[in-house]
């Protein structure tokens, strides 16, 4: 079960901006905790890059589909994993 901690309005901001106000969203998310998208369209795309950045991390469940507004709960059901470190002795540069 997911506990709704977020709810964002996309509908009156600037397309460019938006994928940015949602992905920052998310990252706030701890496992188990969900935000609610209300969006103009489908978000089929900004799924994709969800896809795409977070693999695995989210699951999707739509509320609503149209035609006025598409409502989609969106779970963090895992944390990113940890960015890898290198201690520079391997000759990485400690990139």
């Amino acid at each position: 079960m997911s506990d709704t901690v977020a709810r964002v309005d996309v509908r009156s901001i600037e397309p460019r901006r938006r994928h940015p106000i949602i992905f920052l969203t998310f990252q706030d998310l701890a496992e188990g905790e969900a935000m609610e998208l209300l969006c103009d369209h489908d978000p089929v795309v900004l799924k994709s890059h969800f896809e795409l950045l977070a693999p695995q991390e989210s699951e999707w469940n739509y509320l609503e589909r149209g035609p006025q507004t598409w409502r989609v709960g969106i779970t963090r059901v895992r944390s990113a994993p940890p960015e890898p470190t290198c201690c520079g002795a391997c000759g990485g540069g400690g990139h």
